[in-house]
């Protein structure tokens, strides 16, 4: 991905759309971060109860690891990692080169709905970042 700006009006966007597409789905919490660990975007009623900046960096820190990972198998990149705990489940995905999508929900959720769901929502908000 090219350089780009990042602007309130084009952050806002992709907040909608990550409202829209997940968090009226149900699902509890929604990062959108960039590789570095920083946090672009936070969704969801629960931000205020989790270290989103530790999430955020720890979330970066495992796809660089992962990525490692997937070289010595003979993979170029894994775009996505899930993790199942007994209350609350969280999935990561790659969103283009330069971010990743972190989704924390509940069993009253499906991990398919969020895969759907994270997946249209990928090329939406690597649209977004593109066009703004």
């Amino acid at each position: 991905m090219a350089d780009f700006v990042l602007t309130a009006a084009t952050l806002d966007k992709a907040r909608q759309e990550i409202d829209d597409a997940l968090i009226k789905a149900g699902v509890k919490t929604v990062l959108l971060i960039d590789d570095s660990g920083n946090v672009l975007a936070s969704c969801g009623e629960e931000t205020q109860k989790i270290d989103t900046t530790s999430l955020a960096a720890l979330a970066a820190a495992n796809f660089g690891a992962t990525s490692q990972i997937a070289r010595l198998i003979g993979e170029e990149d894994f775009s996505l990692l899930f993790h199942k705990g007994k209350r609350d489940s969280i999935h990561f995905a790659r969103i283009g080169e330069a971010f990743i999508l972190i989704t924390i929900f509940g069993e009253d959720v499906s991990l398919g709905l969020v895969r759907l769901r994270v997946s249209q929502l990928s090329d939406t908000i690597e649209n977004i970042f593109e066009n703004a």
